[in-house]
């Protein structure tokens, strides 16, 4: 990430093509007023901890509903309301149906929780080639060695695809476009990581195009993640187009306010959808009480160390140990706080009341009483 914010709040609205509907965007007291009627947005990136990736959670051989009900509540412990997850075209591409009901069948698990979701359709980080069927098994010590991009790194250009994606898109949209359970959309994480910058500006605008033409209930959003001088047009169009303004950050607080500002120049609410480095200086006690200051939403990344391998820093060797200081994640497997005081930290920040996690007789598994 570039510490130097540089971005500024364009004075026109930047063009996407000659015929695009501009209007079905929200307007900006559309979009203040939906957010006031919404508590203060809390949560995580939601993969389980037994999915080593998106394919992985939404497959149908591998879809493990126990896992995400036990693990939810143990965000809804900590006095969560929101869910980011990410879905993949590959998976609607190979049985619609079926991952439209595995969705549904989370959708119940999450709001039975008191957590809405928002989804995430194109991914540009990490494995260049994604591919349906048995995923890979984590590399032992490496930050997420088994995650996906989506659509893919050559797919991104690939001009031939876009019907299937723009199919993949305004499918699931329109299946729960008015879906309370359903709280945001977010079309498009970090455009332009892993290499691609301006390749990615396309299907980014295509995106929009396509989520607008089915219009659904819920905002629509681009979270943008790096503010050096050769994102500015991606920057531009997430930002100027999203109806919620949103972004990711794993720096410290003072890099943290000149992002709030740089982003509430927009006149549109704000959220977080990905922060929350131990390593980086990026701690739930110190960025947390900001983002509550400035009615930002704070929306972490990652909740229960397991496949993704998030407690490892980006850039971890293979084998490398359990660091003392873990990077992302919150809790063990077996529901154990990495950190006791993190979690009374947050749910003082959430007002949450404290759960107590009992422990099955049957089976000895923990759960959220």
């Amino acid at each position: 990430m570039n510490l130097n914010v540089h971005h500024t709040v364009p004075s026109g609205r930047p063009p996407l093509g000659p015929s695009t509907p501009f209007t079905t965007q929200w307007s900006e007291d559309q979009a203040t007023f939906w957010y006031a009627q919404q508590p203060w947005l809390t949560g995580c990136n939601f993969n389980p901890s037994t999915a080593i990736n998106q394919i992985e959670m939404w497959q149908a051989e591998t879809f493990d509903p126990v896992s995400i009900d036990r693990e939810l509540g143990w965000a809804k412990s900590l006095g969560f309301n929101t869910m980011r997850v990410f879905l993949h075209y590959l998976v609607w591409q190979q049985d619609p149906a079926g991952l439209k009901q595995r969705m549904d069948q989370y959708l119940t698990i999450s709001f039975k929780h008191g957590i809405r979701t928002m989804f995430v359709f194109f991914d540009d980080c990490w494995n260049k080639e994604p591919q349906v069927g048995p995923q890979p098994e984590p590399v032992p010590g490496v930050h997420n060695s088994g995650w996906v991009q989506c659509p893919g790194h050559k797919e991104v250009t690939d001009t031939s695809l876009y019907p299937v994606l723009e199919a993949y898109l305004t499918d699931i949209m329109r299946s729960f476009a008015n879906d309370e359970r359903v709280i945001m959309w977010d079309l498009y994480n970090e455009p332009g990581n892993s290499g691609h910058l301006n390749e990615s500006v396309p299907l980014l605008t295509k995106v929009f195009e396509w989520a607008w033409a089915v219009r659904p209930s819920q905002p629509l959003t681009v979270g943008v993640w790096n503010f050096s001088p050769e994102f500015d047009l991606l920057n531009t169009l997430s930002m100027f187009y999203s109806d919620v303004v949103s972004f990711h950050h794993y720096v410290d607080v003072p890099h943290l306010e000149k992002i709030i500002r740089m982003c509430q120049g927009y006149k549109r609410p704000v959220i977080c959808t990905e922060y929350m480095a131990r390593t980086n200086k990026n701690f739930f006690e110190t960025h947390m009480p900001v983002l509550k200051k400035h009615n930002v939403g704070a929306i972490n990344w990652g909740l229960v160390s397991g496949r993704s391998n998030t407690i490892y820093p980006w850039g971890s060797p293979e084998n490398t140990p359990e660091p003392a200081v873990w990077f992302h994640d919150i809790f063990r497997a077996d529901g154990t706080p990495y950190s006791e005081e993190e979690v009374r930290v947050i749910r003082a920040l959430t007002e949450c009341p404290v759960y107590e996690i009992v422990y099955k007789e049957e089976t000895g598994e923990p759960m959220v009483a």
